[in-house]
């Protein structure tokens, strides 16, 4: 399945790149935001996405700004801020009468949802986070859950249970804390990238099946 490929403006000159990627009866769309180290383009971004057409759902994936320009310093929060508002206005745009929400991998995850705690984005729906980055590798903490708190929408959190940037024993008490509008969803095995070791006996592609059965069964339930 082809995306188009188009842009997205931020106005002051600048402007980043995005993929829209729809299947033939779209149920909901998802504005899908890429992590620190990896663009929209990249093979994992690319294979939720299209795994998520195939299970009804349209997804905008888009490149902030640093991404955009080959930069590897990602952008300072009030930038990545505007990308995501931006490409949250353009995805209404494109599909306004689907339901719609947000989110992404890791570092775009975690723009999404500081950018709806500081104001809620318009029709979002919901929040979808495909490895939330709690913490940096090798330094638990929960700070970055704080803002959480102050996000009115549900969240679907689809967690690695081995994921380096977000230990199982920090992240249940932040759900537990967020209550109602929480739900984890936590992949055996599976590390920050989805990635699951030959002795599990599990391979990448049944963990890229369940993460992508999950984003789509929650999403009915909140449509």
């Amino acid at each position: 399945m082809e995306g188009v490929t188009i842009t997205i403006e931020l106005g002051e000159d600048a402007a980043v790149s995005a993929i829209w990627l729809t299947p033939a009866q779209p149920q909901a769309t998802y504005v899908f935001a890429h992590g620190a180290g990896a663009g929209m383009a990249h093979k994992s971004m690319t294979a939720i996405a299209e795994s998520l057409a195939a299970r009804g759902i349209a997804t905008l994936r888009y490149n902030f700004l640093y991404m955009e320009r080959g930069s590897k310093r990602p952008d300072a929060p009030a930038l990545a801020h505007k990308a995501v508002r931006a490409a949250v206005a353009k995805a209404h745009d494109l599909a306004p009468k689907l339901p719609l929400f947000a989110g992404g991998k890791s570092f775009g995850g975690r723009m999404t949802s500081q950018a709806q705690a500081l104001q809620p984005l318009p029709d979002v729906r919901g929040l979808i986070f495909f490895g939330f980055p709690l913490h940096p590798a090798g330094k638990p903490s929960d700070e970055r859950a704080a803002h959480l708190d102050d996000v009115a929408v549900p969240m679907l959190f689809v967690q690695g249970a081995n994921d380096s940037l977000a230990t199982v024993d920090l992240l249940k008490p932040v759900i537990k804390r967020l209550g109602t509008r929480a739900t984890l969803a936590l992949v055996e095995h599976a590390d920050h990238s989805f990635h699951v070791p030959a002795k599990s006996g599990r391979k990448d592609a049944e963990v890229l099946a369940e993460i992508c059965d999950t984003a789509a069964s929650w999403v009915a339930q909140h449509d």
